[in-house]
């Protein structure tokens, strides 16, 4: 069936009126019969005042509501939008709720605020701004194994923050239109039972939402259950039209399926399951996620070190060394601590946040950069010559690693509220900027993380979280300059909180000469060393 089977024109039952034309009423029973009308037309008109005092106290209550949210919201507004639900409540206010409030008071309110309104409504989200922050909730709902219940009740880390069954309907809508009939099942059922429970709504009904479930259920091929709930459906509203419909088709359709089951002497169907992304490693990178299934054996585990560190000597750490710590062995991982100052940091984010835009992703399939709806994420490159906080990073990441800096990428600053990243795939992309593939990586966390938002590495299961003032060091090619395709990696979505954090990308030019060979490469080279000398001296004897 196609989409239009769950929206369709409602046919409404023709009011026919007939204008009746007036007498002049001259005897005392006409008159009284004008005196009733007046009190009829006064009724009337103190029900409309009724109703305008009703709007206003609703609009009152609305206005109190969120000057008590902005309040609490604008004194910490980073850890506020950090929590995936207030993000998303966000984007459905602005998008949706202050237009109805908009339709409520265009006929009486004064022409500034409406035109003040009309202004700041093109600086508001739309409609694929809240179907991202969405579809990013249902990210998060499944990369962390979390039911409809856990999240609409509060439960997540950090304050509570209840979802109503307004909001759960609407997320089950947002799934419904990407084709999404799991997750339009899991939010629409949640819909149904906080209105079981006593919520009330003036805009969603229990027909309307079992008439979402019995579709999205139908297409997940349980039969059973999308005849259950066109049934529950009639009982509210036994005119509906399309479920009427739908009734004898699931009857019809469920009976041809027993049918052949008996045939097939009782073979079970396929049960529904989770849509497959399109991503091989999805299963492993969610496990990663939530910490599980990390592939570290206690014998590996006892190899990894903790160290100060002054590259071989170098001048500018040999009194103070910077702390190294082993965070895998291969490929190695390093991480090292109270790299950068909180200073340092603040003003990092400070140059960034004017510049912040929608951050784009490589798309596995065709290579091509795009923009993911489910990302909440923002991106700015700042070059060194832009402030010297830059240039001082820049230059510390290079006495570190020993890596010649100046045919790297610009620092890369990422603002992640909520969503995910996509798998990053580096060995073999970049050729055509003309310093040669990222030779290494360099990841500074600038901010903690109160849930989620782990680097994990899904080839050789190990995953990173984020500590701020810390940084991750890893090479993405092996010193052949072959592409080491182990540190392929992905950053997990931000369950609760908000991560900052600065990518520095090294080139393999300038790196000739600073890199330590491998040893089958190193005996390469003593190698032809040995043959020039041997071609040096047959030449010098002759």
């Amino acid at each position: 069936m196609a989409a239009s089977w769950l929206f369709f024109c409602v046919l409404l039952p023709c009011v026919t009126s007939s204008s009746a034309h007036s007498d002049f009423f001259t005897s005392i029973g006409q008159m009284t019969d004008l005196l009733f009308t007046e009190k009829d037309l006064v009724t009337s008109l103190k029900d409309y005042i009724r109703a305008e005092e009703t709007k206003l106290e609703q609009i009152r209550r609305w206005a109190d509501k969120l000057d008590v949210l902005a309040a609490a919201a604008t004194q910490d507004p980073e850890s506020f939008l950090g929590h995936p639900v207030n993000a998303f409540k966000l984007m459905k206010r602005l998008n949706t709720e202050w237009g109805e409030l908009e339709n409520l008071v265009l006929t009486d309110m004064s022409d500034g605020f409406i035109s003040n309104l009309t202004i700041q409504r093109q600086h508001f989200p739309n409609d694929d701004d809240q179907t991202g922050a969405a579809k990013a909730l249902m990210r998060l709902q499944d990369t962390y194994q979390l039911d409809t219940d856990t999240i609409s009740t509060g439960q997540l880390p950090g304050p509570d923050q209840l979802i109503i069954m307004d909001d759960c309907f609407d997320l089950g809508k947002v799934a419904y239109s990407e084709a999404d009939y799991y997750h339009t099942e899991l939010w629409m059922v949640q819909a149904l039972k906080q209105l079981d429970q006593g919520e009330t709504s003036n805009t969603v009904d229990a027909v309307t939402i079992l008439d979402y479930l019995s579709y999205s259920v139908y297409q997940q091929g349980e039969l059973e259950r999308a005849l259950d709930f066109t049934r529950r459906l009639l009982e509210l509203d036994g005119t509906h039209q399309r479920a009427n419909g739908n009734l004898k088709y699931f009857e019809y359709q469920l009976a041809k399926q027993k049918k052949v089951e008996v045939g097939e002497k009782g073979e079970g169907r396929q049960m529904p399951r989770h849509p497959d992304d399109y991503l091989p490693e999805r299963r492993k990178y969610e496990q990663l996620c939530r910490g599980e299934g990390v592939k570290m054996t206690p014998r590996r585990q006892s190899r990894l070190f903790c160290r100060y560190y002054d590259n071989n000597r170098h001048p500018r750490y040999m009194i103070g060394p910077v702390k190294q710590e082993d965070e895998w062995d291969s490929p190695r991982i390093v991480r090292y601590h109270d790299i950068v100052s909180d200073k340092e940091m603040e003003k990092v984010k400070e140059l960034a946040k004017p510049r912040l835009r929608r951050a784009t992703i490589s798309n596995p399939l065709t290579g091509a950069l795009e923009t993911a709806h489910y990302r909440i994420s923002k991106s700015a490159w700042l070059g060194a010559y832009e402030h010297p906080v830059i240039d001082k990073i820049n230059q510390r990441i290079e006495d570190i690693t020993g890596l010649d800096v100046s045919t790297a990428e610009d620092l890369q600053v990422t603002h992640l509220v909520t969503g995910v990243h996509s798998f990053k795939d580096e060995p073999d992309a970049f050729e055509e900027l003309g310093t040669g593939n990222r030779i290494a990586t360099w990841l500074l966390y600038m901010s903690d993380v109160q849930s989620g938002g782990a680097t994990v590495f899904t080839d050789v299961r190990a995953a990173v979280w984020p500590k701020k003032g810390t940084a991750v060091f890893w090479y993405n090619l092996f010193p052949s300059g072959d592409g080491d395709y182990r540190t392929r990696h992905a950053a997990c979505p931000v369950l609760v909180g908000n991560k900052w954090v600065s990518n520095k990308w090294i080139h393999e030019r300038g790196q000739e000469f600073r890199r330590r060979l491998t040893a089958d490469v190193s005996t390469s080279c003593k190698l032809i060393h040995y043959f020039i000398f041997y071609c040096c001296r047959k030449f010098l004897n002759k």
